[in-house]
């Protein structure tokens, strides 16, 4: 587990809100960068948009504008509620336990 979640959860506007997320504490060291395919789409043979990361276990799978929704199933199926973005040039994150979007704290990758 991470000692420095290294991610802030903020509004719309970016501001930090006043309570943070709670699942931060389950961040672990992640490959950076990640790899650029999902996972779940070449064993089925299907096509991703966008990449995801999960911040639990390091798996990439692709997003909600994709064919297959692979995040959001992993995190229906094993619960790791924490997926940062795998696009190279974003840096942001999403909890789906909470619904909160988040941003690096220092400004750069995050964790």
């Amino acid at each position: 587990m991470s000692t420095n979640p290294g991610w802030i959860s903020v509004d719309e506007e970016g501001d930090p809100l006043p309570t943070q997320c709670s699942h931060l504490g389950e961040i672990v060291a992640v490959p950076s960068p990640p790899p650029q395919e999902c996972m779940d789409c070449i064993v089925e043979g299907t096509t991703w948009v966008n990449l995801r990361q999960c911040l639990t276990c390091g798996g990439v799978r692709c997003c909600n504008d994709s064919p297959r929704k692979h995040a959001t199933a992993h995190w229906n199926a094993v619960g790791h509620p924490l997926m940062r973005s795998a696009k190279p040039g974003e840096a942001w994150a999403w909890c789906f336990a909470e619904d909160l979007y988040l941003v690096p704290a220092d400004g750069g990758e995050g964790a």
